[in-house]
């Protein structure tokens, strides 16, 4: 390895299923991810269904923000517009920043496969308690178009110019800065 040229750093990534539906053995969506993270060089931390309930799935992704052995989540499930669907809601409001930026490339991507019908996902991402968290529709595609074509690149420290790895020590400066501990 040259001066220039980094070490991969594996990250710790936890997912979630988000489903009233799905269990493990049928969860393809969450499988499509976790096969493609360890593909990565990654680890998987986590892995759990919960239902479509506000509740369930801030408690699951709080809990996994608050546990500093997970560098980043990713839930799949209930980004649609039916009345079961409420990831964006439980999540976003969790957000100390919003990451319009994934949901703009998200939709770009998903456009070239599946044309306007990307107007029915509200994939989102942001960052809570210093931890990224990504939010995918539940369709196996959705989950490897989002993790080919920017979850891969972003999370692997050698990407240049920039990777969400390079910054991930930084995110909780707002913490330190008022004299809290993180």
């Amino acid at each position: 390895m040259s001066e220039t040229e980094r070490a991969f750093v594996p990250l710790s990534i936890a997912v979630l299923t988000v489903s009233d539906t799905r269990r493990i053995e049928d969860d393809r969506s969450g499988q499509t991810l976790i096969d493609r993270l360890e593909a990565a060089g990654h680890r998987l931390a986590y892995r759990r269904i919960v239902p479509d309930d506000v509740g369930a799935i801030r408690g699951a992704v709080k809990a996994w923000c608050e546990d500093p052995a997970v560098d980043v989540v990713i839930t799949t499930g209930g980004t649609g517009f039916t009345g079961r669907d409420v990831t964006p809601e439980a999540l976003e409001p969790l957000f100390e920043k919003r990451m319009d930026g994934f949901s703009a490339i998200f939709h770009r991507i998903s456009f070239e496969k599946i044309g306007v019908s990307t107007i029915q996902s509200r994939a989102t991402g942001g960052v809570l308690d210093a931890t990224f968290v990504f939010v995918l529709p539940g369709s196996p595609g959705a989950c490897r178009d989002a993790w080919d074509a920017i979850l891969k690149d972003q999370l692997d420290y050698r990407h240049k110019p920039c990777n969400f790895v390079e910054i991930m020590p930084r995110l909780d400066e707002h913490l330190r800065r008022g004299g809290r501990s993180a």
